[in-house]
C-alpha cells in the first residue's frame, strides 16, 4: 500500500579516488556521511573498461570491526583470505565478509580486459560484535532473489526483506535492506522502507525523480526519516539504482583506514594486533 514518501534531504556527487594497488574508484559515501547514514560507512563504485584502472586489484590488506559487501555487475574478482576462504565473484554475484576481530584478504581481478563494474559497501558492526569471529560468504547471481513487478520494473534483493520476500543475506541488529533496481523508461515504483531506518539511493544509470527531487547518474540521494517509503519515477530512458536502508547503531565511530572501532584505544590495539600478526 502506497503511503507518504520520504523526501530527498541531500544529493551528493562522488569523488574519484585511488585505492588498493591503484584501482580507480568513485567514492560516493565517505566519512562525512557516516553519522547521518549510520550504520553505513562507505560506498565505492568501480567502473572501467581500461585494464590499467583495475588490473592490479586489491592486494592483501586487513579489516577489523565491520562488514564488507562486494557486488559485481560485470567482471570477475578472486577473493582469498587468511582464514582459508577463497571464492570467485562473477557478474551479478555478491561477497559478504564479516571482518569481526580481524581478517586479511585480497581481491584480484581474474580478467585481462573488458568491463569491470561493481560496488563495495561497508556496514558497521555493533560494539558487542566488533571482536566476533570473521566470516565469509560468496553468493552467486542465481542465488540472489530477482523478479519483475506488474509494470516491468526489475527488483533484485541482495539483503533484507521486502514485501514478504527474503534476500540472499539477512543480518541481525542493523537489519540492512540492499536492493538493485532497474526501471524501464517512463516507469514508476513505490518502495516501502522500514520506519526508523536510515536510507539512501545511489543512481548508477539514467535519471529519476525521488519524491519531488531529481537525482542524476552517479549521485547519492540521502532520504529523510519521515515517511513509509519512497516514490521513484523514471525519465525517458532506463534507470538503474541501488537502494539501501538499515537500523542505526547510534554508537561512537572511530575509523583509522581499514579499522572501524568505538574508541581510539581500540584502534591502537587493532594496529598493534595487525603489526604483531595476531589477525
Amino acid at each position: 500500500m502506497r503511503g507518504v514518501s520520504r523526501k530527498v534531504e541531500q544529493v551528493v556527487s562522488g569523488r574519484e579516488v585511488s585505492d588498493g594497488a591503484g584501482v580507480r574508484l568513485q567514492r560516493v559515501l565517505s566519512q562525512s556521511l557516516q553519522r547521518r547514514l549510520d550504520p553505513f560507512l562507505m560506498l565505492d563504485e568501480f567502473r572501467s573498461d581500461n585494464p590499467d584502472d583495475y588490473i592490479a586489484g586489491f592486494p592483501s590488506h586487513p579489516h577489523r570491526g565491520f562488514e564488507t559487501v562486494t557486488y559485481m555487475l560485470d567482471g570477475r574478482m578472486r577473493h582469498r583470505d587468511n582464514a582459508g576462504n577463497e571464492g570467485l565473484l562473477g557478474p551479478g554475484g555478491m561477497q559478504w565478509m564479516t571482518a569481526g576481530r580481524g581478517i586479511v584478504h585480497s581481491e584480484i581481478p581474474e580478467q585481462q580486459d573488458g568491463l569491470m563494474h561493481g560496488f563495495q559497501l561497508w556496514i558497521n558492526l555493533p560494539a558487542d560484535d566488533k571482536m566476533a569471529a570473521p566470516g565469509y560468504r560468496d553468493i552467486q547471481a542465481a542465488d540472489i532473489p530477482s523478479w519483475q513487478d506488474e509494470t516491468g520494473n526489475t527488483l533484485k534483493l541482495l539483503a533484507g526483506q521486502l514485501n514478504g520476500k527474503r534476500g540472499a543475506i539477512e543480518r541481525p541488529v542493523t537489519e540492512p535492506l540492499y536492493l538493485d533496481l532497474a526501471l524501464p523508461a517512463g516507469n514508476s515504483l513505490w518502495l516501502p522502507l522500514p520506519a526508523g531506518h536510515h536510507a539512501f539511493l545511489y543512481l548508477y544509470q539514467g535519471a529519476i525523480q525521488a519524491a519531488d527531487s531529481v537525482v542524476g547518474a552517479r549521485q547519492l540521494a540521502v532520504l529523510d526519516n519521515d515517511g513509509d517509503g519512497v516514490s521513484i519515477s523514471n525519465g525517458s530512458e532506463e534507470s538503474r539504482l541501488l537502494v539501501l536502508a538499515a537500523k542505526p547503531l547510534r554508537e561512537a565511530i572511530v575509523q583509522w583506514g581499514p579499522f572501524v572501532m568505538n574508541t581510539r584505544e581500540q584502534i591502537q590495539q587493532a594496529i598493534e594486533d595487525y603489526s604483531e600478526g595476531r589477525f
